[in-house]
């Protein structure tokens, strides 16, 4: 698995990023579509699930706070961006998600990433920050029963824009570490 001070891999995904109509609901996303920005690309496993839901519902409640960070949500997984229109469609919570669903269809991202659960052909719920340069500065991995803190990653990105020592449990306004 890639992690703290690699590359993010390059990609060029189709996305879900409307349900108003068939004609608007699709737009390429590559990693220099955003430039300059943040990352927060999270994978989570399939759509119509029970967890995965629940944390994209999370992470679009703090989608204002991450993009005032200068932070571009993507989520995404190995379903189309037909299944995410769907779904999006269906689910009461996804209907006005700020942000894009990546549809790595092919597999690629998430198997050069290392998250592609060889077995079950899907992404593993994984979670990266990524620098404006591009490089990843935060990696997680949870078990697929286990959702993520979508408040826990942005106090990561709290304490990685600071570029100081940040202890444990430090909350963007609080005392980072001085080195005497």
């Amino acid at each position: 698995m890639l992690t703290v001070g690699d590359k993010f891999p390059e990609f060029n995904l189709k996305a879900t990023v409307s349900i108003e109509s068939v004609e608007k609901a699709f737009f390429p996303i590559s990693n220099t579509t955003y430039k300059g920005k943040w990352l927060l690309v999270f994978f989570y496993p399939k759509d119509f699930t029970f967890v995965c839901p629940t944390e994209i519902k999370g992470f679009g409640d703090l989608n204002a706070q991450f993009a005032d960070r200068d932070c571009q949500v993507l989520a995404a997984s190995t379903d189309s961006e037909f299944v995410h229109l769907a779904w999006r469609k269906d689910h009461k919570d996804l209907r006005d998600l700020p942000f894009p669903m990546l549809a790595d269809t092919a597999k690629r991202l998430s198997s050069a990433l290392g998250i592609l659960d060889e077995e079950e052909g899907v992404a593993k719920r994984a979670t990266f920050l990524v620098d404006p340069e591009g490089v990843i500065r935060f990696a997680y991995v949870t078990d697929g029963s286990v959702g993520r803190n979508p408040q826990e990653v942005l106090r990561v990105l709290d304490a990685l824009q600071t570029d100081e020592l940040c202890p444990c449990n430090w909350k963007q306004g609080e005392e980072t570490l001085k080195v005497a």
